[in-house]
């Protein structure tokens, strides 16, 4: 008698137990709703400095974010980041503040995105470009490809409209290497049409090689070095001295995503 009671009770607590975890509320939802703010040694945008104000390679920017992404894979977002630059009508940018949208999806082990970006300069509005873009990724590659589809390219052709058709290929490689070590490089290709390449604006190739490490809490600390080709052609002169925009450099970037 005494077994059998010992026999019952074992096998209510194991139904209690089974009961407790079906009425344990589910884990919540991740938010479709993130931020990023990070602060980098030198912003360089496709191989070329976006400070050309300094001819030294230390020049932080302050840069931020956020994403809204929705499980169907439809998203949009804004990042900002300073700068300091003139365009053709010679008004000096301050910020770039970029707004994009678009759609990621997947087919096997291929994963798909297209959208939209424009890329807005308050106070200059004539380096204001929107570009649509098309992007697969098969394991640690991605290829993407940008065609702009406003008057300039970042003021390259906009005043006779011969900016729109620029496009610009990327292909880019990150794998963990390490734990919480990331390796990254990319390559990318800028081609004007015709009737803009000229010799102040060749066609040119940028590239970046690097790595990130996750310093855990969503914080992480990048270095890569950035640069391009053509650097003679993409000159800018600071108080008698040139540099070139698309000189070689290191740069350290600090990130936190929320």
């Amino acid at each position: 008698m005494k077994f059998n009671l010992i026999k019952i009770a074992a096998y209510l607590a194991v139904l209690g137990t089974g009961a407790a975890f079906a009425q344990a509320p589910a884990a919540p939802a991740p938010s479709p709703l993130s931020f990023n703010l990070s602060l980098t040694s030198n912003y360089k945008y496709r191989g070329q400095d976006q400070h050309l104000t300094r001819t030294s390679s230390f020049k932080p920017a302050l840069q931020g974010g956020f994403d809204y992404a929705l499980p169907s894979g439809f998203y949009v977002g804004n990042w900002n980041s300073t700068v300091s630059f003139r365009d053709t009508a010679n008004n000096k940018a301050n910020l770039e503040i970029d707004l994009y949208g678009g759609y990621k999806f997947s087919a096997g082990d291929w994963g798909f995105d297209v959208g939209a970006l424009t890329y807005i300069y308050p106070g200059a509005g004539k380096a204001n470009t929107t570009e649509i873009y098309g992007a697969t990724t098969y394991g640690p590659f991605t290829a993407k490809y940008s065609s702009t589809v406003s008057r300039g390219y970042f003021g390259v052709g906009e005043a006779t409209g011969d900016g729109r058709g620029t496009g610009y290929l990327n292909l880019a490689f990150a794998k963990e290497v390490a734990p919480s070590l990331t390796f990254k490089a990319s390559v990318g290709q800028t081609m004007f049409r015709s009737v803009i390449n000229t010799p102040t604006n060749f066609n040119f190739t940028d590239y970046s090689v690097g790595a990130s490490y996750d310093l855990g809490d969503g914080l992480s600390l990048t270095g890569a070095l950035q640069g391009a080709t053509k650097k003679d052609s993409f000159q800018y002169v600071v108080n008698g001295n040139t540099r070139s925009a698309n000189r070689d450099t290191f740069i350290l970037t600090i990130t936190k995503a929320l």
